[in-house]
């Protein structure tokens, strides 16, 4: 590659999320971010695509194949006929490796860091720092699953951010780590009348994304929160079942408590849709 396009790709780089140009030779150009850990790689080109993108870590590239199958010219390399392909691919891989494990804990503990610092007028008392934990960790898991949905939610695609909420499968204060708290698998970016009834253990999702409702969620309620053709995740990722897993546990503990409450005897079951 000569200067004039190396310097194109860092320019790209920079107005897509990798401002930090770790080598740049002949051969190939390396990008990275303060934003995050991940390793973009711009390299000569290959017969039929002006550039070849490579990315570290390999996770990167189980996300990336979900939503441009047909850009990979091998396992682990992409390619991009131009400019405009470039910066695309650069801005999705940055939103993602801002996403990923363990991206979002690393910015926590360094958020919690910050304000708990003796320079902070923030007091370190056990309870303010709780708070501080919860409400630096809650924000970043939000912005987490902002990068990884794309802004979208979930199951709807809708887009406007105030109508988002990041739900959690495996509830904050039962995690056993912030890694747990944090990683971006541990639930939806669900619009608000979703994170509600996810929330609550109302519904759940099953092994293929489909929604569940509790019998108390019947047609005729679904049908005035607007649930009346099929309720399905976008995708869902081997590395969400576990959390879900445990939200099911929640749901179907809430179904037997609330039958038992109610003297229910049987008939009614839970039901996807």
């Amino acid at each position: 590659m000569n200067s004039l396009e190396r310097t194109l790709i860092t320019k790209t780089g920079y107005d897509h999320g990798w401002e930090v140009v770790i080598e740049d030779s002949a051969e190939q150009v390396v990008l990275g971010s303060a934003l995050h850990h991940a390793r973009a790689r711009v390299i000569s080109p290959l017969p039929g695509s002006q550039w070849v993108l490579s990315i570290q870590p390999k996770q990167l590239h189980t996300e990336l194949e979900r939503s441009y199958p047909g850009w990979y010219l091998t396992d682990e390399c992409l390619g991009a006929d131009n400019e405009a392909e470039l910066g695309l691919l650069l801005a999705q891989t940055s939103r993602l490796a801002r996403a990923l494990p363990d991206e979002p804990c690393r910015r926590f503990a360094k958020a919690v860091a910050e304000e708990l610092s003796p320079n902070n007028t923030t007091t370190t008392a056990t309870e303010i720092e709780r708070l501080v934990r919860q409400r630096v960790g809650q924000d970043i898991y939000r912005d987490s699953l902002m990068d990884y949905w794309g802004g979208a939610c979930a199951v709807t695609g809708i887009t406007v951010p105030a109508l988002l909420r990041a739900s959690h499968a495996k509830a904050w204060s039962e995690c056993a780590s912030d890694s747990e708290r944090l990683n971006v698998f541990n639930g939806f970016l669900l619009a608000a009348h979703l994170d509600a009834l996810f929330d609550r253990h109302l519904m759940t999702f099953d092994e293929a994304g489909n929604a569940v409702f509790a019998p108390a969620i019947d047609q005729t309620l679904r049908a005035q929160l607007g649930l009346t053709g099929p309720v399905k995740l976008r995708w869902l990722s081997p590395e969400h079942r576990p959390f879900l897993h445990w939200h099911h546990a929640r749901f179907d503990g809430a179904a037997k408590s609330n039958a038992s409450s109610e003297g229910y005897t049987g008939g009614r079951r839970a039901h996807a849709v």
